[in-house]
C-alpha cells in the first residue's frame, strides 16, 4: 500500500491562469509577460541582434566618435568610451538574464531543501538554520551583495566569473527569503493525515520531504520567484553602479553604464543613460507586473476577497470564477 501523494491545488496551466483573470489584471499580465518575453529574446539573440561587440570602439580600421548622438550608424549613440550603446544595451539583457538565472537558480537549490529539512526536523537544527537565515536576512541586503561579490570576485578574470560573481552575491540575499517560507509552510502540513499516512507505510524522511510535502509548500514560488527576479535586476544594477559589478570588459552591465554616463548629463549627453535607464525600468516593471497578477491569482485569499466582490456586483461572473477555482 503507497501513501497518497497530495499535489498542490494552485498549480494551474498558462490556459486556465489567463481565464482566471479579466479586466485590468488580464492587461497588466500580458503587459508583464510581453515584456519579459521581449526581454528574454533580446538577451538569449544579444550577440544576433547587435551590430557591434560589447566593447568595441571602432570598425574596419576606424575608430568610434566618442559621445556622438544617435545616428543611423549608431541607433542609441556612443559613450564615453566610444563605445556603442545600443550593442552594450542589448548584451546588458544577455547579462542580467545570466545572473538571474544563476541566482534564482542557486537560491532554490539552498533555500528550498533547508527549509524543508528545518520546518519537518524541527529541534536544535531548526533554531539553528533559522538563526542563521534570520541573522542574513536582517543584513542590509545591498550592503550583504557587495561583500560577498568583494569575496567572491577577488581575482577573477574571466567574463563567466565575473557574472558568477554577480549572481553569488545576490543568491546571499534571497536563500533566506525560499528558506523562511518553504520552512513555515512546512510546520503548517508536516501533520497533516496524508503526511501520517506516509509515515505509517514506512517511507523514509527525505521521500516524505521531498515527495509528499514538497509539493505542497511550493505553491508560492513562483510569486517570490519572478518579485526576485526584478530585485535581482535591480541589486545587480546598484553593484555595478557602485563599481563592485561587473567589468566593462568582461560583460555589459547597465548599472556600469550609468556610472559612467553621470558626468554626460550634466553636459546635455542625454543618450548614454537614458536607454540603459529605461532597460532596467521595462525590465523592472515586466517582472513585477508578473508577480502581482499571479499573487493575485493564485492566492487562494486575494482570489476570495475577489470573488465576494465580483458576486456582489455581478452573480453570474461570481458563479464562473468559482467554477474554476474548484
Amino acid at each position: 500500500m503507497s501513501a497518497p501523494v497530495a499535489t498542490s491545488k494552485w498549480r494551474i496551466p498558462g490556459a486556465e491562469l489567463m481565464a482566471r483573470t479579466a479586466g485590468l489584471q488580464r492587461v497588466t499580465l500580458i503587459t508583464g509577460l510581453v515584456l519579459v518575453a521581449v526581454f528574454v529574446l533580446v538577451a538569449v539573440f544579444a550577440p544576433l541582434l547587435a551590430p557591434y561587440d560589447l566593447a568595441q570602439n571602432s570598425a574596419d580600421g576606424v575608430a568610434f566618435v566618442p559621445q556622438q548622438g544617435p545616428s543611423a550608424e549608431h541607433w542609441f549613440g556612443t559613450s564615453v568610451r566610444a563605445e556603442d550603446v545600443f550593442s552594450r544595451v542589448l548584451y546588458g539583457a544577455r547579462t542580467a538574464l545570466s545572473v538571474i538565472v544563476i541566482a534564482v537558480s542557486l537560491s532554490l537549490l539552498i533555500g528550498v531543501p533547508l527549509g524543508l529539512v528545518s520546518g519537518y526536523v524541527g529541534r536544535w537544527v531548526d533554531r539553528v538554520l533559522t538563526l542563521v537565515m534570520d541573522a542574513i536576512y536582517a543584513f542590509p541586503t545591498l550592503l550583504l551583495a557587495i561583500v560577498v561579490s568583494i569575496v567572491v570576485a577577488g581575482g577573477t578574470s574571466s567574463s563567466l566569473g565575473g557574472v558568477l560573481s554577480a549572481a553569488i552575491a545576490i543568491t546571499a540575499v534571497y536563500v533566506p527569503q525560499y528558506f523562511r517560507v518553504v520552512r513555515n509552510a512546512t510546520v503548517a502540513v508536516k501533520n497533516e493525515p496524508y503526511v501520517d499516512a506516509a509515515r505509517v507505510t514506512g517511507a523514509s524522511t527525505s521521500r516524505i520531504m521531498f515527495r509528499h510535502i514538497l509539493s505542497n509548500v511550493t505553491s508560492s514560488l513562483p510569486v517570490i520567484l519572478t518579485i526576485n527576479a526584478a530585485e535581482a535586476i535591480l541589486t545587480l544594477a546598484a553593484l555595478g553602479f557602485l563599481g563592485f559589478g561587473i567589468e566593462p570588459t568582461q560583460a555589459a552591465e547597465w548599472g556600469y553604464d550609468l556610472n559612467k554616463a553621470l558626468n554626460d548629463v550634466s553636459n546635455g549627453i542625454w543618450w548614454t543613460s537614458i536607454f540603459p535607464g529605461t532597460a532596467i525600468v521595462l525590465v523592472v516593471l515586466g517582472m513585477t507586473l508578473v508577480g502581482e497578477s499571479l499573487d493575485e491569482t493564485l492566492n487562494p485569499m486575494l482570489r476570495t476577497r475577489r470573488s465576494v466582490t465580483t458576486a456582489t456586483e455581478n452573480p453570474a461572473a461570481a458563479v464562473d470564477d468559482k467554477e474554476l477555482t474548484e
